[in-house]
């Protein structure tokens, strides 16, 4: 093979170290570590199986603990708060399961992705991979848990069939739930980088996220605050994220606002986080 032909063949992240004298701007690279990332979908996939299979070794379970425990944690809630706070089982109980499986993959992702380069730091420090690839792995462990996560609602739909139905608008929880897998990869580098260069940004995230839950309507209805402090409920990312689950799975097409507000995160996510990757991905390794 002829040396154009090799190095034609060679990925982005390689060309950087066979070609030392060429001088490739930083858009090209952080050009580069993103499709490189993508192209690598088999390897991120395969870790973020590995990554499940792992924490739940020799278990008889395995990770449908999780799936137990979210049942186990939706239901009660849903029995001890449709009483608490005077509503309809029926009504409250899918609002608040569906509420709950959406909230758990947002949560987790964020919570994760603040430490998604600083776990990883001895595959970075050793093998060259792109940067991006560990924030797909990290989104898509997550998006497996929660598609076996789903079977929580199976019961819902079975026990309130007469106030959920499932329909055409169902199936829209698969484009919501891409959509948010891409958010998940564009401000969880955001969120990586911010971590790797300030180590106690993970203990703020942490301790925000769970304020964060109680003022997203996750357990409360966003009726119970009235129509003057309906702006708290409208203007906040994570409420829009959370309907684009949650709408489609209790048979409801998101509404225009959820999704005008999805669209302009999505740009200013996508915008802003190769802003910064293309400015500090060269610095990545000497945070670490």
């Amino acid at each position: 093979m002829s040396g154009e032909k090799f190095a034609s063949a060679m990925s982005c992240a390689d060309s950087e170290q066979i070609e030392p004298y060429e001088l490739q701007t930083q858009t090209k690279r952080a050009l580069c570590d993103v499709t490189e990332g993508l192209r690598r979908w088999r390897v991120w996939l395969m870790l973020a199986y590995q990554d499940i299979k792992l924490r739940y070794r020799r278990s008889v379970l395995g990770p449908f603990w999780l799936t137990l425990s979210m049942a186990v944690t939706a239901y009660s809630m849903g029995f001890l708060y449709s009483h608490l706070f005077h509503t309809q089982i029926d009504e409250y109980f899918p609002f608040l399961v569906a509420g709950m499986l959406g909230w758990s993959l947002i949560s987790t992702v964020v919570i994760e992705m603040i430490d998604g380069l600083i776990s990883f730091d001895n595959f970075i420090k050793q093998i060259k991979l792109p940067y991006t690839l560990y924030a797909h792995r990290i989104a898509a462990r997550n998006l497996l848990i929660f598609v076996h996560n789903l079977a929580v609602i199976v019961p819902i739909y079975l026990i309130f069939h007469k106030t959920v139905h499932v329909n055409f608008n169902t199936l829209l929880v698969i484009p919501g739930v891409a959509i948010i897998y891409f958010n998940a990869v564009t401000y969880g580098m955001v969120l990586a980088m911010i971590g790797a260069r300030f180590r106690d940004v993970s203990q703020i995230i942490r301790s925000l996220i769970q304020v964060v839950f109680f003022v997203t309507p996750v357990m409360w209805s966003p009726q119970v605050l009235g129509e003057k402090y309906r702006y708290l409920v409208e203007f906040n990312p994570f409420y829009a994220f959370l309907q684009l689950v949650r709408a489609p799975l209790l048979g409801h097409f998101p509404a225009l606002s959820t999704l005008l507000m999805v669209g302009s995160m999505s740009v200013f996510g996508t915008l802003i986080s190769f802003s910064m990757f293309k400015k500090y991905r060269a610095r990545i390794v000497y945070w670490l």
